[in-house]
């Protein structure tokens, strides 16, 4: 729920299954801050599977990541049409834009510190976490600095999204070689370093892109 100019570019917003649902949506009782609050819901469930997981045996265990890992991919659904039916349905709101940010805050918080705490380790889930909240925001710097937003990577909310969930999927692969929680930790901590990389190259291209700005346009004084 943002401004056209400031999505993130996605492929899949324009895809047939995408559009179709999203029409749905907006002809329903379900107003944008509502799928936006549901990512949250998506996410809590996602980190709750993720702790459960780690004391669980292997039968449920294997149940509990293949549901993180749907939860997560669901919090990623709702990022998507939150936004679709906002701005292609014309349900607008004028908190929108507190709702289009605040809670993929909260849920990268929910599922990375759920994933801690599952594999044992809380300060890396929660070290993931905090460096996930921190490419957002600057980004958010970047667009309060008036440059174009800038949802670059290498550990952007979808390429995360996409670790977390393949990790938990790999993790059901564990027992093969008596592995216990190491994918799940050796994805953490790619997210977190990860998040950290683009952290620093969102950084370095808002100083450039203001340092460029200064330069084409001299204080006339």
């Amino acid at each position: 729920m943002t401004n056209e100019t400031d999505r993130r570019p996605l492929s899949s917003r324009d895809t047939g299954w995408a559009r179709s649902i999203a029409r749905r949506l907006s002809s329903a009782a379900i107003t944008p801050n509502q799928i936006s609050m549901a990512s949250m819901a998506a996410a809590a469930l996602a980190g709750v599977c993720f702790w459960f997981s780690g004391a669980a045996e292997t039968g449920p265990r294997s149940a509990l990541l293949i549901a993180a890992a749907l939860f997560c991919q669901l919090r990623l659904l709702c990022n998507l049409f939150d936004g679709m039916v906002a701005i292609e349905g014309g349900k607008r709101a004028a908190d929108g834009a507190f709702w289009n940010e605040f809670p993929d805050r909260i849920a990268d918080m929910l599922i990375f510190a759920g994933a801690g705490y599952g594999i044992g380790l809380p300060a890396l889930g929660w070290a993931a976490a905090g460096f996930a909240v921190l490419t957002a925001y600057t980004r958010e710097l970047g667009r309060s600095c008036g440059l174009p937003a800038d949802f670059s990577g290498p550990m952007a909310k979808q390429h995360r999204m996409a670790t977390i969930t393949a990790a938990a999927l790999l993790s059901l692969l564990e027992p093969l070689w008596n592995g216990q929680r190491q994918v799940l930790t050796l994805a953490l901590w790619i997210i977190a370093i990860g998040a950290v990389a683009t952290t620093v190259r969102r950084a370095t291209r808002i100083v450039s892109n203001l340092r460029s700005q200064a330069n084409q346009n001299p204080d006339p004084r």
